[in-house]
């Protein structure tokens, strides 16, 4: 009887020794569980040590430029290629901060983030808030309308239309330039899109390739007409308080483009070689 009992005892312990190694095991998986994604995620390798962390700020919902794989999860597009490299070049651990395009500017002035990429154009009115990197991207504007739509051709035919458009963005601006026209903004240009499938509105007002990107997706229900009101260029935001981030921004920048890495970048996204003064300052003309 006593040698039963002992054996009882002996499977007891091993049986509670086993159950405490599976429960450590089960909390340690749920600490390091991370929505955010870092540098070693975005380039599938381990974590580096001793580098330098910088918040990248960005609205993943802009193809091709930033948006999340479906099948990844992970953020990926032009910019966030982009980053990617620039972090390489000055040896930077990074981490994506998503969030929505009116909230970018605020983060950057409370120097929350270190940085953003998101398409974000230089303009006169955002340069006296945050400092801007060298143009990376030549962008404009173009009216988007469904595919069955004949009465509007261009900029010209939207006065007194209902025009969706992405708040706080330079498509936004130009659409409040159109007479009568009723401006409703979305959150995000995806919002807008599917508004204009809807028929909720009669235009969207956005950036040439996000809204060439889109129809490409399948969405041939849309379509883009007329002439792109205007010519923009795309830089990387920084807080006025981080002159040094600037500074290795462009750096970072000459040297991709000496290297070829960002017409290698830039080809891959868009099929075509990108303009020579790019990363740079355009022409005088």
């Amino acid at each position: 009887m006593l040698r039963t009992i002992k054996v009882i005892l002996i499977m007891l312990v091993v049986l509670a020794l086993a159950l405490g190694v599976a429960g450590c095991g089960g909390q340690q998986t749920k600490d390091t569980k991370d929505s955010k994604q870092t540098s070693a995620q975005a380039g599938g390798g381990q974590q580096p040590a001793g580098k330098q962390k910088i918040l990248v700020a960005s609205d993943t919902t802009y193809a091709p430029f930033e948006f999340q794989d479906p099948n990844t999860g992970k953020y990926v597009g032009f910019d966030m290629e982009l980053i990617q490299a620039i972090a390489e070049v000055n040896n930077w651990d990074y981490e994506i901060r998503s969030m929505n395009f009116d909230g970018i500017v605020p983060a950057l002035q409370s120097a929350s983030v270190d940085l953003a990429i998101s398409a974000i154009t230089i303009t006169e009115k955002r340069k006296e808030q945050v400092n801007f990197s060298l143009p990376y991207y030549q962008s404009g504007q173009c009216v988007a309308v469904k595919a069955s739509n004949n009465t509007i051709k261009g900029f010209d035919d939207l006065a007194g239309k209902k025009i969706g458009v992405q708040i706080a963005t330079t498509g936004a601006d130009e659409a409040r330039k159109i007479p009568g026209a009723k401006i409703t903004d979305y959150n995000t240009i995806n919002e807008a899109f599917m508004a204009l499938k809807n028929s909720n509105v009669d235009a969207v007002v956005n950036d040439y390739p996000v809204t060439f990107y889109f129809i490409q997706q399948g969405n041939k229900d849309v379509k883009i007409v007329g002439d792109l009101r205007t010519s923009e260029f795309y830089g990387i935001a920084v807080p006025k308080s981080k002159p040094d981030i600037l500074e290795k921004v462009n750096s970072a920048l000459k040297t991709l483009k000496e290297n070829g890495k960002y017409a290698e970048i830039y080809k891959k996204w868009f099929d075509k070689e990108p303009p020579d003064f790019l990363p740079g300052e355009p022409p005088a003309n």
